[in-house]
């Protein structure tokens, strides 16, 4: 099922998963995916790993897994500097014998030891070469805060433009902790008439060492009130982990409330949080 049809009816409520290691055991994606297993989000999205390198078990066949075992859509993330198009023709065919109709297409990172390939230099890039090669629905990254490389954010919505005139259908935001930031970019995607969905990206922090690795990726604002939450209970486990899902739960109702076409949950692969913020949300996205 392609995920774009599911905005026309509802507000979309999803996960995002990430495969194992190769150092990690393949079972720890099964044990994630079982305990996901009654939420029922709308969809799922499998990363190709973290930074874009590669697993022991592939996107595809984990996206194959979901779909086959929780009766769910699924997207597969394919980051356009980490493959070259030869590749990227091998990945859509294993995609399309998977039925798997629903990517996520991203430059990906530029990590200092890593050579990036060549033929794709830009997402909407790797979105034009999609199109031609099959019928996928195609879902791109957004940034509500200024994409880094960006040097403007003006630049930053006219490349976003070009990426949906490239033939991307609806839009997932990068991780934000104040919801102003949000509701601007979107007033501003509205000016550039850039009219398919967007969901915002929600990151329940669970602990001080994530927000800081998330910070230095992703370069995003943190609001006084989260720097506090984060300073009282930094050395409380128990504690930092309900006030950070209390905090993703407070960002949810307000977008939703405001009209927000959807919530894409960055799960950390953690079932709990996911689940927690699944029981005091699921009402929203019934009404």
């Amino acid at each position: 099922m392609r995920t774009d049809t599911l905005f026309k009816d509802k507000t979309v409520f999803s996960y995002e998963i990430f495969p194992p290691r190769r150092t990690a055991p393949i079972d720890t994606i099964y044990h994630t995916l079982d305990r996901l297993k009654g939420q029922q989000p709308d969809f799922i999205s499998v990363t190709l790993g973290a930074g874009g390198t590669g697993a022991n078990l592939s996107t595809a066949d984990i996206a194959q897994k979901i779909q086959d075992e929780q009766f769910l859509p699924s997207v597969a993330h394919l980051p356009a500097v980490n493959f070259s198009k030869g590749e990227i023709i091998a990945i859509l065919e294993e995609l399309k014998q998977k039925k798997v109709e629903n990517i996520l297409a991203l430059r990906g990172d530029i990590l200092p030891d890593k050579e990036p390939k060549k033929d794709f230099s830009y997402a909407n890039d790797l979105v034009a070469f999609i199109q031609e090669q099959g019928d996928f629905n195609i879902i791109g990254a957004c940034y509500p805060e200024t994409h880094s490389d960006a040097a403007s954010s003006v630049e930053d919505i006219r490349n976003l433009k070009r990426k949906v005139d490239s033939g991307t259908n609806q839009l997932i935001s990068q991780l934000f902790f104040d919801n102003h930031y949000f509701y601007t970019f979107k007033e501003k995607c509205d000016i550039a008439a850039i009219e398919v969905p967007i969901q915002a990206g929600i990151m329940p922090v669970v602990n001080k060492k994530q927000i800081e690795r998330m910070v230095k990726m992703s370069n995003v604002t943190l609001p006084t009130k989260f720097l506090k939450m984060m300073e009282r209970y930094e050395h409380n486990p128990e504690a930092i982990r309900d006030a950070g899902i209390a905090y993703a739960i407070n960002q949810i109702v307000d977008l939703v409330t405001q009209g927000a076409d959807g919530i894409h949950l960055y799960t950390m692969n953690n079932p709990y949080v996911a689940q927690k913020i699944r029981e005091a949300t699921r009402s929203l996205f019934e009404a």
